[in-house]
C-alpha cells in the first residue's frame, strides 16, 4: 500500500495500479464525493492506468448518478465490487446501467485485484 486517505465517507487505500475504497455504514455515496477521487487520479495516477475496488462490508446507499462522472476518469479502467451480502448484489445490476466501462462484483478481494490488474494490463498495450 502507497497511503492511507480518510475521507467523511469512508477510507480510500492506495495501491500501485488501484485503490480500495470502503466505506462506512449508512452513508449514501453521493456524486459530489467523485471530486475526490478525481483528485486521487491526478495526484496519484499521472499517466498512468487504474483500477477501483469498493469493499462492501458495511451497508450503505449509492446515487447511481455517481457513475456518470466516475466514467469520465480516463485513466481508470475498471470498476469492481467486493459483495458480502445478495441485497448488495440486487443494487449491483442496476449499478451497472450507469457506468460506461468494465464493472463486475466479486466474492473476495483476490479476484478482484486480479481482475484489475488484468484490465490495467490491457489498457497499457
Amino acid at each position: 500500500m502507497v497511503e492511507k486517505l480518510s475521507f467523511e465517507f469512508g477510507t480510500i487505500e492506495i495501491y500501485d495500479h488501484y485503490v480500495i475504497a470502503t466505506m462506512k455504514e449508512g452513508i449514501i455515496v453521493r456524486p459530489d464525493y467523485n471530486k475526490d477521487l478525481i483528485n486521487i487520479a491526478s495526484k496519484y495516477f499521472v499517466n498512468k492506468k487504474f483500477g477501483y475496488i469498493t469493499n462492501r462490508v458495511n451497508s450503505y446507499s449509492v446515487d447511481p448518478n455517481i457513475y456518470f462522472e466516475t466514467s469520465k476518469i480516463k485513466n481508470l479502467v475498471g470498476f469492481a465490487v467486493i459483495v458480502v451480502s445478495k441485497p448488495s448484489s440486487t443494487s449491483i445490476e442496476l449499478e451497472k446501467t450507469f457506468f460506461k466501462k468494465p464493472f463486475r462484483d466479486f466474492k473476495n478481494m483476490q479476484k478482484a485485484i486480479k481482475w484489475i490488474l488484468e484490465l490495467v494490463a490491457k489498457s497499457e498495450e
